[in-house]
């Protein structure tokens, strides 16, 4: 008699922020404006009665939320958001990487080997999520180092993110871990959410851009998806 076959459960686990009207995200960058461009009541006139659509507008740069960077974002002739492959930023196997900031901002080196890297996304769990949308956020934020960067490249990573406010140092003018990653064609993603309700292995990461031509940063839908085995009934 065959055996009666695993099931399989996914519990999706959203890791993006939520984009409003008026929110910073990066400071000295504009918040987002968002209104209508033609309102449900507007629109009535052109409908049959009882039919009424709402077409919203939207003004903001592309750094705004849980975004993307490409390497256009930092080299003229890097990859655009329309050329990024999609093998780059979804269905991507994850490891997350927790990491207590404390008085330590600075990642200076990962626990983690050429298998556990190659052709994965490593996300770096700080914690810094929780200041979002206060003061606190934009300053003295943990980062990576350009050593972490470098040493990632060359074990294979395919996606790089962190729950923090930039992935580098801001408090020069330097962008080493932006740069590295960028030049080897490896995605960023920024200012994500809740790493800590995912899991550390075995999770599937998704952070897809809409197609935009000549763009280096847009908004993402980020989520990780978490398998559990069940037994058949």
């Amino acid at each position: 008699m065959q055996k009666p076959v695993s099931a399989e459960s996914v519990r999706i686990i959203d890791v993006s922020h939520t984009i409003e009207a008026g929110m910073i995200t990066y400071h000295g960058l504009p918040a987002p404006r968002i209104c209508d461009y033609l309102s449900r009541e507007a629109s009535r006139d052109r409908y049959e009665t009882g039919t009424e659509f709402l077409i919203s507008e939207i003004t903001m740069v592309g750094n705004t939320g849980t975004y993307v960077d490409s390497p256009f974002h930092r080299y003229e002739d890097g990859a655009d958001l329309a050329d990024l492959p999609l093998s780059s930023l979804v269905n991507l196997d994850t490891i997350i990487v927790r990491f207590d900031p404390g008085e330590k901002r600075a990642i200076t080196s990962v626990t983690l080997d050429e298998r556990d890297v190659k052709g994965r996304a490593i996300l770096f769990n700080t914690g810094w999520d929780r200041h979002w949308r206060s003061s606190q956020y934009h300053t003295g934020h943990p980062y990576l180092t350009g050593g972490v960067a470098q040493q990632l490249v060359e074990m294979g990573v395919v996606l790089v993110g962190i729950d923090s406010f930039n992935i580098d140092c801001t408090d020069d003018g330097a962008r080493p871990v932006h740069s590295t990653l960028l030049r080897a064609g490896i995605p960023i993603v920024e200012h994500l959410r809740g790493l800590n309700e995912a899991p550390e292995t075995g999770g599937r990461f998704f952070a897809a851009p809409v197609k935009l031509r000549a763009f280096g940063s847009f908004p993402v839908r980020a989520f990780v998806l978490e398998f559990a085995r069940r037994p058949a009934l």
